[in-house]
């Protein structure tokens, strides 16, 4: 059976996306938010995460937090949050007989919130980001450090929980003034999906979020373009592996390349057969793993490949990551390569169609930035890929000059790592001699 998307958006402004797949046993209920830490400036860094906290510290209908929790998850439910940096979502899963319950509660808090217990939650935010730092409170995370290189004096740089300085100096009036000004009617969609109904969905939604004041969705500063590369960012630290993450510049999700991207992503590392995990795990024992990947904003995009190694093989698996990348840029995909992964793409989308969850994510979560596309609409465009195309848009964006590497390890094997990035082999772009010269840094912090 299928689903029925709906959008609609109430006399207050509001949006509500319902998903209905009256095959299925549950639901989902999502509220997508467009505020992360890209929204943040250093003096209140880490605000959006901090609200998020804040908020399951109860609200005036619910001062009670185990009460909260409890009627929650008598109706099959367990309240959620998370914090990008460029959106939070807050969900939970219901019994779908009780879907006004889960409603109910989440507008309440999201409305009307206590944001009581400020410092007790400071507490808690600071043994959080102790996650992402080493003994010296250096960041030893690979995506803080990456974003930091790629996007520099820009707020997509901005770590999402903040700095301890930032979260320790935080007053109660910043989440204060953070909150009127993103949490409004053209800011917020409410998502229903599973065996939920459109009519039931709207006239729960609007009793449960009457109060949410109107005004405006928020807005970005668009990134700047990215420094030239090859880059590397290195931090000494005493660990048994050295970490490291590739990056390369690229687009977001509707631009025409993308389906390209999403190809690339699966020859590169979807499955052992794939071309990362054999050349480096299976076949020459370099790493215990390796995975490609691809983050997406509303205005930019990346294409990562990280991996963990023993730090005298960090160099090499580096350059046969490299290597195997560069194979993209020179050789058009077999048909059969080509073929698979088309077909694996198309039947991972039709599995994300039994999932309430996915199903939220990609009708309400992309609704927050743009109108979602179909996934028949998605499919069909991996599908009208060439080989041809693909070799085009791989030439286009792994160049030398697009590529900063981080990495966090032992200083054991870093010369040859610096050589490594700096001369890029295989890639196409500009001459590694000058660009390891002049571009290539070792950043030791401490």
């Amino acid at each position: 059976m299928s689903f029925t998307s709906y959008r609609d958006v109430l006399p207050s402004g509001l949006r509500v996306v319902t998903v209905e797949t009256p095959h299925l046993h549950t639901a989902l209920l999502a509220i997508y938010v467009r505020t992360g830490s890209r929204h943040e400036t250093a003096a209140n860094n880490g605000v959006s995460h901090y609200l998020e906290h804040l908020f399951f510290r109860g609200s005036e209908g619910w001062p009670d937090t185990v009460k909260m929790n409890a009627a929650v998850e008598e109706v099959g439910g367990n309240l959620n949050g998370v914090t990008t940096r460029d959106h939070g979502y807050y969900y939970t899963p219901l019994h779908p007989a009780h879907f006004r319950v889960g409603l109910d509660i989440l507008g309440d808090m999201l409305t009307r919130p206590r944001l009581t217990d400020m410092e007790v939650e400071r507490q808690i935010i600071l043994e959080e980001m102790l996650d992402e730092v080493d003994e010296k409170g250096r960041d030893i995370d690979l995506d803080n450090l990456s974003k930091h290189l790629l996007f520099p004096n820009h707020p997509l740089a901005l770590k999402i929980a903040g700095t301890r300085d930032s979260v320790s100096a935080l007053q109660h009036s910043q989440v204060l003034e953070h909150f009127a000004q993103h949490y409004v009617t053209g800011n917020i969609v409410v998502t229903a999906a599973g065996r939920v109904r459109r009519d039931e969905v709207l006239e729960l939604t609007e009793r449960a979020f009457a109060r949410l004041p109107k005004g405006p969705s928020s807005t970005e500063l668009p990134p700047p373009p990215a420094a030239p590369g090859p880059l590397l960012h290195f931090v000494s630290h005493d660990e048994s592996q050295t970490e490291f993450r590739l990056n390369f510049r690229t687009v977001p999700e509707q631009h025409d390349d993308y389906a390209a991207l999403q190809i690339i992503r699966r020859v590169m590392d979807d499955g052992l057969s794939s071309r990362l995990p054999f050349e480096i795990v299976e076949k020459r024992g370099l790493a215990y793993s390796v995975h490609a990947s691809l983050d997406a904003y509303d205005d930019a995009g990346l294409f990562e490949i990280e991996a963990a190694s023993a730090p005298e093989k960090a160099s090499q698996v580096v350059e046969e990551s490299l290597r195997v990348l560069s194979t993209l840029c020179d050789d058009l995909i077999g048909d059969e390569e080509l073929a698979r992964a088309k077909r694996r793409h198309r039947m991972l989308l039709e599995f994300s169609q039994d999932s309430p969850g996915e199903l939220a994510g990609w009708f309400g979560g992309t609704e927050l930035f743009r109108a979602p596309e179909t996934f028949a609409h998605r499919a069909d465009l991996v599908d009208s890929q060439s080989a041809e195309r693909v070799r085009e848009v791989a030439r286009r964006y792994f160049r030398k000059e697009n590529l900063t590497v981080v990495a966090v390890g032992q200083r054991k094997g870093l010369k040859a790592l610096e050589r490594v990035v700096a001369e890029a082999p295989g890639l196409p772009g500009a001459p590694a001699l000058r660009l390891a010269k002049a571009k290539v840094s070792a950043g030791r912090r401490g």
